[in-house]
């Protein structure tokens, strides 16, 4: 089965680089982005790849993209996808892959980035690390690192803060917020983004984590009635190349690639903080919102006792959780990267 489906997917999705046909036809090559119908991807990613890499390559390259839950690709497999040479260039949801590498999500895990001046500090010291385990156990360059917006909690019921998530069966993107919801008591469901207000809907769960515009976007403001303020996580994805699809290209396209990469990273870290406080306002209904229709949401603002919480349950939960699944050496990776900005050192079990 595995072989059918890297023979089928690589009938699709062409790691290499198509080669020109005739002296002057442009370079062919095949991206695979984020998650569909989200701003990351319909604002940024691909009218990057469509319109503005042509014109950084003076028309040396064109480029094909399509979202990873749109492609015929399964997004935890993506990683393996492109060690194989199967996926060129790929965008990896981080949290999605921590299954199998829980060592990927270190900079994201819920409750260690309640804000995104945190996440900036902590990404930019864990790259060096995130880049090493692409090239060492996938064959991959990585490129660039995006975030979507903050994700929190939308709740059809009404709630004060975390204390109030007891009882409560709460959507969950990843094992590590699955942890974090169990310890506040509640009963995590581990659902795809796609499937979201179809589970609220049908009474599969009563609570969501997942972005604030984003939620927005898919009408969780029809459906839930509070969300909260605090970042649980936000969801950090890494572009990234085959290694040797990306030694294949000249060296003078390679070097415009990796300069308009590093813009469109900013500028995705720039909307994703932006567009936290649109998600909220436009749940809520307040004037800040660009869109044309408003939710009516109530915000739950984040109270002392939800920092501390937040605090507690990353140290005494979390983390030890995490390791668990990560092995002693991730123990090293953390304390060698983010022990000196958190002051959290680990031990290894």
């Amino acid at each position: 089965m595995w072989l059918l489906w890297s023979v089928l997917a690589g009938l699709i999705w062409a790691a290499e680089p198509q080669p020109a046909q005739a002296q002057g036809e442009p370079i062919r090559i095949k991206v695979v982005g984020g998650l569909a119908g989200i701003p990351q991807y319909t604002r940024h990613e691909a009218p990057f790849w469509l319109e503005r890499v042509p014109r950084l390559t003076g028309g040396r390259v064109q480029a094909e993209i399509a979202p990873f839950d749109g492609s015929g690709m399964r997004p935890h497999e993506m990683l393996h996808l492109m060690r194989l040479g199967v996926i060129g260039f790929g965008t990896v949801l981080l949290s999605v892959a921590a299954p199998d590498d829980p060592e990927l999500n270190a900079a994201d895990l819920p409750g260690l980035n309640p804000d995104i001046e945190r996440l900036r500090v902590h990404t930019a010291a864990y790259r060096p690390r995130l880049a090493a385990i692409l090239a060492d156990r996938y064959d991959s360059e990585l490129l660039a690192i995006y975030t979507y917006p903050a994700q929190v909690l939308f709740c059809t019921g009404a709630f004060s803060g975390l204390t109030d998530m007891a009882g409560r069966r709460v959507r969950t993107s990843s094992v590590a917020q699955a942890d974090l919801m169990e310890a506040l008591g509640a009963r995590p469901i581990i659902i795809p983004f796609a499937q979201i207000v179809p589970a609220i809907r049908g009474g599969l769960v009563d609570c969501a984590i997942t972005g604030t515009l984003s939620g927005f976007a898919i009408g969780l403001h029809e459906v839930t009635s509070h969300v909260h303020m605090m970042a649980i996580s936000w969801g950090l994805s890494a572009f990234a190349v085959h290694r040797p699809t990306w030694r294949a290209l000249p060296a003078d396209v390679r070097d415009a690639l990796r300069r308009g990469l590093a813009e469109l990273e900013a500028e995705i870290w720039r909307a994703a903080e932006r567009e936290t406080e649109e998600g909220l306002q436009c749940n809520a209904g307040q004037a800040g919102c660009p869109a044309g229709r408003v939710g009516r949401m109530r915000l739950v603002p984040v109270s002392a006792d939800d920092e501390a919480r937040r605090s507690r349950l990353l140290r005494e939960v979390v983390l030890p959780r995490w390791l668990d699944r990560c092995g002693p050496g991730c123990a090293d990776a953390w304390n060698a990267t983010l022990a000196p900005l958190t002051g959290l050192e680990l031990t290894a079990p």
